[in-house]
């Protein structure tokens, strides 16, 4: 096994198709494929399964696949770690952003990249925390940003900002924000993400602690699914302000402060234990550090 055969296999398996992966490589199609010939009897398994449109993976290369990513990317970063002994602030970071997140970094944390380092490659993605710890471990993910994360084997963390949570509903029109004691959340009818979603068990924890249960109306894991249904009448939501914000719509809502206890989501920057940081990942954790505080309210 070397690494064009991976590379070459990672490209088949996105594309579906030789004739594509050939053409976007530049490398003849019987190339391609005795190489991948050589790798599957190399691992003793088949990695492709042809159909009418081209090639699928098997349950074999899908979990390659997921290898090949994280070997390739380690691959890179090691490339790009011995450049910087000969150029500054160059290459790639990866970040991994929450949905709710996303919307708002996203624009000025790219321009704020491509001003202070120009050499380097910004690659951002979405997700929960959850895969996103799995993709710091696998290497996938250089930073991530992590709701209410515990200490886990592999990943240091640190503290940027905490998220005060609120009761959405529809507008009722009254002034001001009254607020609502946690314990009468319980009786509310719920529109929710799905376990694990941070949220979701933050919600259960806390009203767990003072021996309530939450009434559960709907699971959705999208926020914008979630605000549509509480416009409709489906029932409440438990989010941050931030997450109504980016609806554009917030005016339709009525958000009431929790109290007794104060419900907070804590965010953290989360980096992998077991790898370096480069001086232009140290940059990013610079640059995510004051663009958060310049754009999310924290409540």
């Amino acid at each position: 096994m070397d690494l064009k055969q991976l590379e070459y296999f990672v490209r088949i398996s996105e594309l579906g198709s030789y004739t594509r992966a050939s053409d976007t490589l530049d490398v003849a199609q019987p190339a391609l494929s005795r190489q991948i010939r050589l790798l599957e009897v190399e691992l003793r398994q088949h990695l492709f399964v042809r159909n009418g449109r081209g090639v699928v993976t098997t349950e074999a290369g899908k979990l390659l696949l997921e290898h090949a990513r994280g070997v390739l990317h380690q691959v890179e970063r090691a490339r790009e770690d011995l450049n910087l002994i000969r150029v500054a602030l160059a290459g790639r970071v990866a970040l991994g952003l929450p949905p709710t997140l996303s919307k708002i970094l996203t624009v000025p944390l790219s321009r704020a990249f491509q001003a202070s380092m120009p050499e380097a490659r910004l690659s951002i993605s979405e997700g929960l925390s959850v895969t996103m710890k799995d993709s710091l471990i696998a290497g996938r993910l250089d930073i991530a940003l992590l709701y209410n994360t515990a200490g886990m084997p592999g990943i240091d963390t640190q503290p940027l900002l905490e998220e005060a949570l609120f009761l959405v509903g529809p507008s009722d029109r009254k002034p001001g924000r009254k607020p609502i004691r946690l314990s009468d959340i319980a009786d509310k009818p719920l529109v929710i993400p799905t376990r694990p979603h941070a949220i979701r068990m933050l919600v259960e924890t806390e009203l767990a602690n003072i021996g309530c249960r939450p009434t559960v109306a709907l699971e959705i894991d999208s926020v914008a699914a979630i605000l549509d249904l509480v416009l409709d009448g489906a029932g409440f939501a438990v989010l941050s302000s931030n997450a109504v914000r980016i609806s554009g719509n917030m005016s339709a809502f009525s958000v009431r402060p929790i109290t007794a206890p104060r419900l907070c989501s804590k965010l953290s920057v989360a980096i992998s234990s077991q790898r370096p940081t480069t001086l232009t990942q140290q940059a990013m954790l610079e640059l995510i550090r004051r663009i958060a505080k310049a754009h999310l309210q924290s409540d």
